[in-house]
C-alpha cells in the first residue's frame, strides 16, 4: 500500500505548489496506446486491460487547471502504461479533480493524490484506481477529506465516483489510508477507507459507476483518535491465516493492529510491533499458502536499540493468523544488506513487495530516504531483500541510487530517491521491475525511476526515468512532488 503524505511533515522538506499543463483540465495529456484487448486481463493494476500492469504516481503537489486561475497543491495523478517494453514516459495519462467526469474541483492545497490504492472494484475485468484526498475541504468542514474512485476501461482510467463519508462529523481526513482487498470473504473486492477517528469503514464490493459500495461496515480500532496524526495512519490487507478472507492491518500512532476478515466485519487478532510504522507490506515470502506482514520502522525512538537508522520487522503468517512469536528484523546492520547502519537513514519509510528475479518467491524493495551518500545528504536509496523458504533474508540483497552503474542521475542532497517504491512486472516477463520515486528531485519537481527486473534480481541495465515535466505536469520550482506516492507500495 502506499503510505500518506503526512509523514512528510516529520522530515525537514519545504513542499510547494506546482502548475500543469493546460491541457490536465481534460485529463488526457497524451494519446493511449492502441490495441487494449477485446477481453480485460482481469489484473487489479491494469487500468485499460491490455494484459500488462501500470503504474500509478501522485503528485500532489501539483497546481491543476493552470489556464484557468491555477489552484496551488490541488494535485493530480499520472498512470504510466505497461507495454512489451516496459513503462516509459509516452504512454500516460495524467488525471485531477479538473479532469472531465472526475467529481469536485481542483481546489488550493487539496492534495488530490496524496493516498492510492488499486483492484477491480466493480468486476469488470478492469483495474480501478482509489484516490485519496484527506486535505480537502467538504462544504466548511476543513480538512474533511474525500475518496474518488477511478475507474478503468478499455481507454484507461475515466470518471469517477466519490466515496462519501459516513461519519464527516466524528473525524477528519477521511481517506488518509486505503487498502483494497475481500475482507469480508464473499468473493467481490472490498475498501477499507481510515481518518484521524478510530472509525475504519469497509465499502462492500459489489460497486458501481452511479452507485458506489454495495453497503458499508464499521469497526473501531484500538487506537488514538483526534488531531493530527492520530487515527488510522495506514492501512493493509493480506490473508494471514488463509481462510479466504483479507484481514486489515491498522497503523497508528499508538501500534499497528491485525484484524480477521469475515462477513460480519474484522475483529480483533494481534498487535504486530509497537509504535508508529513509517510503512507496511504484504506477501507470502516463503510461500507456506499464508501471507507475511513487513513493518517498517523507519523513526527509531530513543529507547529502541534495534537498529539507529531504521529497520523492518517482518512478521509471518499461520493457522491463527499474523504469528508474532515468529518474526525476524533486517536493518543495515544485517549480513548481506550493503551499507552501514548510521542515525535518522529513514530504513523502511517505504516497502513494497514483488518477485523480481522470477523464481516464484516474492522479494521485498525497502526505501531510506535520509539516507546520505558522499556529500549530498538525504540523496536517499532503495535495496532489494530476497524471499526464500525460509522467508526474507539479507543474503544476495542488493542497492540501488543514482550513483549505481546505469541508473539515470546523480546523488545530490534531499532527493529523496526511495521516497516511494513499487513492486509488479511491468512487461510481462514474468520478473517484477522496481520503480522507484524521489520527490525532492530538481527542487521538488519529483522524478521516477524504473529498474527492470531479471534472473539474477533488479538491473539497473535498461533503466528509465523521467520527471514532472515528461508527463505533462509543470515544473521548475513550482514543487509538484512526482513520485511521492505510488499505488501498491
Amino acid at each position: 500500500m502506499s503510505r500518506p503524505h503526512h509523514k512528510r511533515s516529520r522530515r525537514p522538506v519545504v513542499l510547494g505548489a506546482t502548475a500543469v499543463a493546460a491541457a490536465l483540465a481534460g485529463g488526457l495529456l497524451i494519446a493511449l496506446p492502441g490495441g487494449a484487448s477485446a477481453a480485460p486481463s482481469g489484473l487489479a493494476d491494469d487500468f485499460n486491460g491490455d494484459g500488462y500492469r501500470d503504474l500509478a504516481t501522485g503528485a500532489p503537489g501539483a497546481v491543476a487547471g493552470a489556464v484557468a486561475g491555477g489552484k496551488a497543491k490541488a494535485g493530480a495523478v499520472v498512470v504510466n502504461y505497461g507495454s512489451a517494453s516496459g513503462v516509459s514516459a509516452a504512454r500516460h495519462k495524467t488525471t485531477s479533480q479538473s479532469s472531465s467526469g472526475v467529481p469536485g474541483a481542483s481546489e488550493t492545497s487539496d492534495r488530490f493524490g496524496t493516498e492510492l490504492a488499486h483492484g477491480d472494484l466493480n468486476h469488470d475485468g478492469y483495474g480501478d484506481l482509489v484516490v485519496g484526498t484527506p486535505q480537502e475541504d467538504v462544504g466548511g468542514d476543513a480538512d474533511g477529506g474525500s475518496v474518488t474512485i477511478l475507474w478503468g476501461g478499455s481507454s484507461g482510467l475515466s470518471g469517477g465516483t466519490t466515496i462519501s463519508d459516513p461519519n464527516a462529523s466524528g473525524h477528519d481526513r477521511f481517506g488518509q489510508s486505503l487498502a483494497v482487498g475481500d475482507f469480508t470473504g464473499d468473493g467481490r473486492t472490498d475498501l477499507a477507507v481510515g481518518s484521524t477517528g478510530k472509525d475504519v469503514w469497509i465499502f462492500k464490493g459489489g460497486f458501481t459507476k452511479s452507485g458506489g459500495a454495495a453497503g458499508k461496515l464499521r469497526f473501531d480500532a484500538q487506537i488514538e483518535s483526534g488531531a493530527y496524526p492520530r487515527g488510522a495512519v495506514r492501512l493493509a490487507a493480506g490473508d494471514f491465516d488463509d481462510d479466504g478472507a483479507d484481514d486489515v492491518v491498522v497503523g497508528s500512532s499508538a501500534g499497528n493492529f491485525v484484524y480477521r476478515g469475515g462477513a460480519a466485519g474484522p475483529t480483533p487478532q494481534t498487535e504486530a510491533g509497537e509504535g508508529y510504522a513509517g510503512a507496511f507490506a504484504v506477501a507470502d515470502f516463503d510461500r507456506d499458502g499464508h501471507d507475511d506482514l513487513v513493518v517498517g520502522t523507519d523513526f527509531v525512538g530513543v529507547l529502541d536499540q534495534t537498529a539507529k537508522g531504521g529497520y523492518v520487522t517482518v512478521f509471518y503468517g499461520g493457522a491463527a493468523g499474523v504469528d508474532t512469536a515468529r518474526s525476524a528484523v533486517l536493518s543495515q546492520d544485517t549480513a548481506g544488506v550493503p551499507g552501514t547502519d548510521e542515525s535518522d537513514d529513514s530504513f523502511g519509510g517505504t516497502l513494497a513487495a514483488g518477485d523480481v528475479d522470477g523464481d516464484r518467491y516474492p522479494d521485498l524493495a525497502v526505501g531510506a530516504v535520509f539516507e546520505s551518500i558522499g556529500s549530498a545528504t538525504h540523496a536517499g536509496n532503495v535495496w532489494v531483500l530476497r524471499g526464500g523458504p525460509s522467508g526474507l533474508t539479507g543474503t544476495g540483497a542488493q542497492s540501488f541510487n543514482q550513483g549505481t552503474a546505469g541508473v539515470p542521475g546523480a546523488n545530490e542532497s534531499s532527493d529523496l530517491f526511495g521516497d516511494a517504491v513499487h513492486l509488479a512486472d511491468h512487461n510481462k516477463d514474468g520478473r517484477a521491475d522496481l520503480s522507484v520515486g524521489a520527490a525532492g528531485e530538481n527542487s521538488d519537481d519529483g522524478a521516477v525511476w524504473v529498474l527492470r527486473g531479471s534472473t539474477g534480481g533488479v538491473t539497473a541495465t535498461g533503466a528509465v526515468s523521467f520527471g514532472a515535466s515528461s508527463v505533462g505536469i509543470g515544473a521548475s520550482g513550482n514543487d509538484p512532488v512526482f513520485g511521492d506516492v505510488m499505488s501498491g507500495s
